[in-house]
C-alpha cells in the first residue's frame, strides 16, 4: 500500500474530497503501479491517461459509498 496516499471518505475526511484529493490519490497510485514518478516522454501520454482513469473511479467510488452510521448517503 501506497502510504501517502490518504483515507478520501468519512470519517476519515470530514468533508467531501476535493477534486485535488482525488488527483493526488489517483497520482501516488499510478506512480505506485507504474515505478515511475515522471513518465519519460514516450510514455506521458498512457502515464495521465490511467491517472486520469484512476481518478474517473475513485470519483465513482466515493459517490457511491454507503458510510454506515453516517444517516444518508456521506458523498
Amino acid at each position: 500500500m501506497c502510504r501517502s496516499i490518504k483515507t478520501l471518505r468519512p470519517p476519515a475526511l470530514p468533508e467531501k474530497a476535493t477534486e485535488e484529493d482525488v488527483q493526488a490519490a489517483a497520482l501516488q497510485y499510478v506512480r505506485k503501479v507504474s515505478g515511475f514518478r515522471v513518465p519519460a516522454a514516450h510514455n506521458r501520454e498512457v502515464f495521465e491517461r490511467a491517472v486520469a482513469e484512476v481518478a474517473d473511479a475513485t470519483r465513482r467510488l466515493l459517490d457511491d459509498l454507503e458510510v454506515r452510521g453516517a444517516g444518508a448517503r456521506a458523498s
